[in-house]
């Protein structure tokens, strides 16, 4: 590939946001940062298919769907890239949504 300006200023971005999140706190916060998300979005999600009562078994099954994917990818593969950032982050966005789904469970039992 050609060496760009466009990718030059890419590389330069993505560089520097590599040595950024190479500090161990801000690592943490991102992933916590996902996690929290993750929680939100799990929460959003089932108070959005609650409302509507006929959605709520294919937003089950989609749910399902991408935490299994999610899972398959950051546990399958080598060490080396299941502690990449990225896939950090996917994966803890997922414990996430799974903790918030738990959740909501036991409010709506109790």
């Amino acid at each position: 590939m050609q060496n760009t300006r466009i990718n030059t200023l890419f590389d330069n971005i993505v560089g520097g946001l590599d040595s950024f999140f190479r500090n161990p706190w801000r690592r943490f916060s991102l992933l916590l940062i996902s996690l929290l998300l993750g929680n939100f979005l799990g929460i959003a999600i089932s108070s959005i298919s609650g409302q509507r009562a006929d959605l709520d078994i294919v937003a089950s099954a989609i749910l399902v769907a991408i935490t299994e994917t999610i899972s398959r990818f950051a546990y399958s593969i080598p060490s080396a890239t299941a502690r990449s950032l990225p896939m950090q982050i996917l994966n803890a966005l997922k414990l996430g949504i799974i903790y918030s789904l738990f959740v909501e469970a036991f409010k709506l039992a109790s």
